[in-house]
This record gives C-alpha cells, sequence and structure tokens, in this order.
C-alpha cells in the first residue's frame, strides 16, 4: 500500500514554489518540512486535512499532537527516520489523526526526500489528504492485518509487562513498571491510572504520563459514581467504547477528563483471592469498541497485576514486622561509657523480607570497664531473631556478673547448645579497660576486630574458637584470650561480614577494602559509623549488618586513675600478660615519660618475686592520689607472711637482684602485713631523677 501510494504523485523539483492547482482541486493538501530548522510549513488544504485553524500551528511537529495520537505520531516519526537512513527518495503511509470533535479521521501522506551533493537529507515535501472513504478491499485488509498484528503485540506487552511483575518486590515497584509510557502506549492507550483499596477508598497511586489524575477523585469513597468505584463494588471490568457513553455513564468524570480527548476506556479490578484490593483504568484516544479478544487480554494484564500487588503488599508488611522484631530484639539505648565515644549502627539486608540474627551490644562492666559484643545468628529467619534475643541477653548477663571473657563466651556457647534449635552464631567479645586501653578480646568464629590509630587502619588478629553452640558441642571451650591496647584517639571497629563481603570478593579483600574506608573516614565516630553504613547501602547485598565503633578519648589530663588492680595466678601467663599491660599503659598515662620505663622494671621484678618465692598469686595494685605531689604507687600483694629481704647478690648469682633494683629505681619502697599475707609496695614522683639501677 504504501509503495503504491509513494509513486502515485510526482512532484516537479522546485515543488512547492509552483504547486500544481490539481492538488487543490482534490482536496490535497501540501507541506515542506525543513529538516535542519525543524520547520513544517503547510498550505491552507493540509491545514484543512488535519482540522486545525492556522493560528493554532506554529510549524512545529510537536504542536500536531493535539491532532496525531502519539502512537500514530511515533510510527510516521520512525517511517520518515527510516526512510533518511536508507537513502530512500521518497515514502506514503496511512495514519489515523483525532479531529476537533474526538472523531478519528484516516489520512493518507506521500513525502519527497531532498538531498544535497553530499547526499545529506535537507528537506521533505509532499502532500496530506482525507482518505476515509478511499481505501481499497485490498487496502482494507491490509488495515485488519495490521489490527491484528496490533492484537498480537498488546498480547506480547502483557506477557512483557506480567514478567517484569514477577521480579516486582515493593508496591512502589509495581507502580514503576506500570507507569512505564513505553509499555502503556504499546498498548494502544493515551494514559493510565491506577489506585489502592485502602479503608473503604480507592486512593490513587500512579498515573502514567503526568496529568493524568483528576485531582478531585484522587481518593474517592468506592460507593461514588466513578468507574473505578464501581468495578471495585461489581468486582467485573468496565469497557467505555465512546465518548457518548463515557459522557453518559460518567457525567461527573467525564466534565473534569473532556481536556484529554478520550474515546474510550477499559477500567479493571485488581483482585486477589477473591478480594478487590485496587483498580486501574487505560485510557484511550483513538479507540472504539473492544473486541472479546483484547477483552480477555486486558483482563488477563489486570489479575497479572492484581497478583504482583498481593505478593507485593504481603512483603511489605512481613518486613515491616521482621525489622520491628530485630529492632525489639537489640539494645533501645546505648549506655555512657566514661573516657570513650560509642556509635553503633544495623542495617537490614537490601534484598528478601527475612530478618537475620546480626546483633550488638555494649555492656558496663564492675570496675569501670566495658564490654563490646558483636555477633551474628545462624539463618535468616523469625527464629534467628528469636535465638539471637535469647542470647544476647545471656551473654549481657554473664558478663555483667564480672566473669572473664573466656568464661563469657564458654557459658554463652553451652547456653546455645542447650537451647537444642540447630542453630549456631559467630561472636566477638571485648572487655575494655579504657583507664589504661587494655583491651581482651575473645572470638568465636568471627570476623576479626579492626584498630584505627595514628598510623591507619589494621587488622587485628585475634586467635580464635569455633562458633558458640559448635564449641560446647564437640568439647571445645577453652577460648583463648588475645590483649591488645588502645592509645588515646585510638578506635576499635567490630562487624558482621555482611559489612566487608562482596559478590565474587574474597573475605580478606572485603576486610582490606573496609580497613581503607575507614583510614579516611571521618573523625568522628558517630559520621564514621553513618559513612560504613551508606557504603553498605549502596553495594546492596542479601545480608544483614551490624556495626559497633568505641573510641577512646584523649584525656583532658595524663594522670592515671585512682586505683587499677590484677589478678595474675601461678602459671597463668595470660593474666601476666596482661598485669604487665596495665603497669605499661597507667605509667605512660602518668605523664613522666622519662621514668615509665623505670615504674614497668620495678613493677615486674615485684610480681616476679611473688610468683617465684612464694605458692600463692599475685594481686598487682597501682595507685595515683588524688590532689598534691604527683605520685605513683604500686602494690603487690601475696598470702605468704615470710618478710622479703633485700641482698647484695654474688656476682655470679642469677637471683637476690629483684629488691636491689626497686631500692635503686623508687623513690621509696616498703613492706606492709596484710591479714594472712604482705603486700610489697614502692613509689615513684613525677620528675625525680634517681640515676637508674647503675647510678
Amino acid at each position: 500500500m504504501a509503495d503504491r501510494a509513494a509513486s502515485a504523485l510526482s512532484l516537479p523539483e522546485d515543488w512547492p514554489a509552483h504547486p500544481d492547482p490539481i492538488l487543490a482541486l482534490n482536496h490535497m493538501g501540501t507541506f515542506d518540512w525543513d529538516l535542519d530548522e525543524g520547520v513544517i510549513h503547510m498550505d491552507a488544504q493540509a491545514h484543512q486535512v488535519f482540522d486545525l485553524l492556522p493560528e493554532e500551528f506554529d510549524g512545529r511537529f510537536e504542536s500536531l499532537s493535539a491532532r496525531v495520537p502519539q502512537p500514530e505520531a511515533a510510527r510516521l516519526d520512525a517511517l520518515v527516520a527510516r526512510a533518511v537512513k536508507e537513502g530512500a527518495e521518497n515514502y506514503g503511509a496511512y495514519f489515523r489523526i483525532r479531529r476537533r470533535d474526538g472523531t478519528p479521521r484516516w489520512t493518507h501522506t506521500q513525502g519527497y526526500i531532498r538531498r544535497d551533493e553530499s547526499g545529506r537529507a535537507r528537506r521533505v515535501v509532499g502532500i496530506v489528504r482525507d482518505a476515509t472513504g478511499e481505501l481499497a478491499e485490498g487496502e482494507a485488509r491490509t488495515l485488519r492485518a495490521a489490527q491484528d498484528e496490533a492484537f498480537r503485540q498488546q498480547t506480547s506487552i502483557v506477557q512483557v509487562v506480567s514478567a517484569a511483575l514477577a521480579h516486582a518486590r515493593t508496591v512502589q515497584d509495581v507502580i514503576e513498571i506500570l507507569k512505564d509510557t513505553h509499555g502503556i502506549r504499546r498498548l494502544g492507550a493515551a494514559s493510565f491510572v491506577m489506585g489502592l483499596v485502602e479503608a473503604g477508598r480507592i486512593r490513587l497511586v500512579a498515573e502514567a504520563p503526568a496529568g493524568s489524575f483528576v485531582p478531585a477523585s484522587q481518593v474517592n469513597r468506592i460507593d461514588e459514581p466513578y468507574p473505578m468505584s464501581e468495578v471495585v463494588r461489581t468486582l467485573r471490568p468496565r469497557f467505555v467504547e465512546t465518548p457518548e457513553e463515557f459522557a453518559e455513564q460518567y457525567p461527573l468524570l467525564w466534565s473534569q477528563i473532556t481536556h484529554l480527548r478520550i474515546a474510550s476506556a477499559a477500567y479493571l479490578p485488581l483482585i486477589a483471592q477473591g478480594r478487590p484490593i485496587g483498580a486501574m483504568g487505560l485510557l484511550y484516544s483513538l479507540r472504539r469498541g473492544f473486541s472479546e479478544e483484547e477483552r480477555a487480554v486486558l483482563v488477563a494484564l489486570g489479575s497479572s497485576i492484581a497478583q504482583s500487588l498481593q505478593r507485593a503488599m504481603l512483603y511489605e508488611q512481613q518486613k515491616d514486622l521482621a525489622q520491628g522484631l530485630q529492632q525489639a530484639m537489640l539494645p533501645r539505648t546505648i549506655p555512657h561509657v566514661p573516657g570513650a565515644d560509642v556509635a553503633v549502627r544495623y542495617r537490614a539486608a537490601a534484598l528478601g523480607r527475612d530478618i537475620g540474627g546480626d546483633w550488638y551490644d555494649v555492656i558496663p562492666l564492675p570496675g569501670g570497664r566495658v564490654g563490646a559484643v558483636i555477633g551474628d545468628v545462624q539463618g535468616h529467619d523469625t527464629h534467628a531473631a528469636a535465638v539471637m534475643g535469647q542470647l544476647r541477653i545471656v551473654l549481657r548477663a554473664y558478663a555483667a556478673e564480672g566473669h572473664a571473657p573466656a568464661t563469657v563466651m564458654a557459658r554463652a556457647s553451652q547456653f546455645l547448645r542447650e537451647l537444642d534449635t540447630g542453630r549456631f552464631a559467630t561472636c566477638l567479645y571485648a572487655d575494655a579497660d579504657l583507664t589504661t586501653g587494655v583491651v581482651q578480646v575473645v572470638r568465636a568464629g568471627h570476623i576479626d576486630p579492626l584498630v584505627r590509630d595514628a598510623d591507619g587502619c589494621r587488622r587485628v588478629p585475634v586467635e580464635g574458637g569455633l562458633p558458640l553452640g559448635l564449641s560446647a558441642e564437640f568439647g571445645g571451650l577453652d577460648y583463648p584470650v588475645a590483649t591488645l591496647e588502645l592509645d588515646p584517639g585510638d578506635t576499635l571497629l567490630l562487624c558482621t561480614d555482611g559489612l566487608v563481603e562482596q559478590p565474587g570478593s574474597d573475605l580478606d579483600d572485603g576486610i582490606r577494602s573496609l580497613a581503607d574506608r575507614v583510614r579516611t573516614g571521618p573523625e568522628e565516630v558517630s559520621d564514621l559509623a553513618d559513612l560504613l553504613i551508606r557504603l553498605a547501602e549502596e553495594r546492596g547485598g542479601d545480608d544483614d549488618v551490624a556495626l559497633l565503633l568505641l573510641h577512646r578519648r584523649v584525656p583532658e589530663t595524663t594522670r592515671p586513675p585512682g586505683r587499677l588492680q590484677q589478678h595474675v595466678a601461678p602459671g597463668d601467663p595470660e593474666a601476666l600478660t596482661q598485669a604487665r599491660h596495665m603497669i605499661r599503659a597507667a605509667a605512660r598515662a602518668w605523664g613522666d615519660e622519662e621514668r615509665a620505663d623505670e615504674v614497668e622494671l620495678a613493677a615486674d621484678e615485684l610480681i616476679t618475686n611473688v610468683l617465684v618465692h612464694t605458692e600463692g598469686a599475685a594481686i598487682v595494685t597501682l595507685r595515683s592520689p588524688v590532689g598534691g605531689e604527683r605520685r605513683l604507687r604500686i602494690e603487690v600483694e601475696d598470702s605468704s607472711s615470710a618478710l622479703p629481704r633485700r641482698r647484695d647478690a654474688r656476682e655470679d648469682g642469677v637471683s637476690g637482684r629483684g629488691l636491689l633494683l626497686v631500692d635503686r629505681l623508687a623513690d621509696a619502697w616498703g613492706v606492709e602485713a596484710r591479714g594472712g599475707g604482705k603486700a610489697v609496695w614502692c613509689e615513684f614522683r613525677a620528675g625525680t631523677d634517681r640515676g637508674g639501677p647503675d647510678g
């Protein structure tokens, strides 16, 4: 049809400068389209074909939109573009327009492409004519075939939309898919609206394109005289086939949408499990009437949308419930920690509605210490969250009773095994003394902690045991304890693996990447925590994220606390190491850097004397009197009543030098009776130079 039309007329080379009068006699309008300027010049007859007044057309293709529906305009534009690209000299096509009264008209156009010497298309000249009554039988068959093809395209679009809806998780996902104007217009609709049923009303939630809403009908009662209300009441679709029918059946709505030039409409109830959850409307500017096949396709589309909406609503309800349960299981408030800044964050998984077992906790401990916990129960469901809540409370109780970190972890593992849930949990527990900076860390199958200090951010390898539950089941309750030091200004970072795991990447690479982010991140721990969670959200992922940051503040003064104490049992090298850490940190915080080494050496000699020459434990106490002279006093108490003797060691002796060193290093020392035992003490004054052991 297009080829025959294209050859039906031959235009002179200088046309339209000298138009053929036969064109006007045959009611053919002419046009001249300047492709460089994008301007179309039309004669008076062409204006009549398009049912336009001269003042209604400014020469721009877009100005024809009032008469040429968008699907037809898109088809013509594609036809011209293809002819220009393929080097064709002419083209021809039938298309439909919408007259001023809303009735359709078949129109035919024939265009000739003028090119310059380089072959570039510069102009399109041609004719337009009313072809409503001129379609031959063959052309009618061609149009019927085109209608059949359009029906097949509609069916295909329904299948494509249904496939896209299968991946929609939220109501907003469904809305965005349906608002895709390309898909809606492929269905032949000029606009689309959708509403959801809420408390006996229909609230419009989607439109395409923008401006399809009628302001007065954005929230309607189900008993109001609107087509969407009707299909919700009756649970039956409503097909409005003509403007006259629309005006008669729904005069209230019709008076508000006449500017949209609607010729017909299809309103579909969105039904899920026998009840209406919403309604949608497809409004057409050209179509009049709906075949049985077309109605079946649209009903199928409504059913697919309803199922997707129901899944999305259920997903959102379950996700809200899961997140509420998760938040209820986590600590409502974080206690104030003297000498520290604490930041905690939790982010639910970006994908899926399941709830995770990630948790954090900050626990005040005896002696002014603080416990920091991070953990993750196996699984992503409400059962995992319930186990997490019980485990968090139990671990908190064991820690608050003052048990050593290894004991806390072992008892928590035993508790989880006795719950008989079939779940295990990874966990990391840090017992921090922020006055000295000494942190004891126990790890149960969890990822290592990170520490940010003046030199950057590093991963701290911690020897660990089996996850909680598994260690009790397989007899591995002896958790090793690692000791690290937080200097003033350092930050300890604990997190679950959701923060470092990335699809296709090694866990170590994820930890290194996290360390890089922390090293260059903000100084304030709250800002740093926000940054890390934001990065996790941008990356997405199917795992929850829990994060805990513990920052040791720089003290206003360098005075050590009034009293520190450590129990050192015989044969307990870990306790001896912790005591030495405590002494070293206190000596540095004391403020006399020149004498800090002397303090460490003297204290070490006193502790060693007890462990070597008595059969009991040593209790090490550091005191720094408040006010007056700056002094540091070390006391080492044991259960033996035998008093120590200072004696000169022989030159070849390997013992006997302990008290001699203390005497030479300290400003004063002595022995005090303590019940059934004694305490050996020594004192150091800031700024005093005793000359050292060789002085």
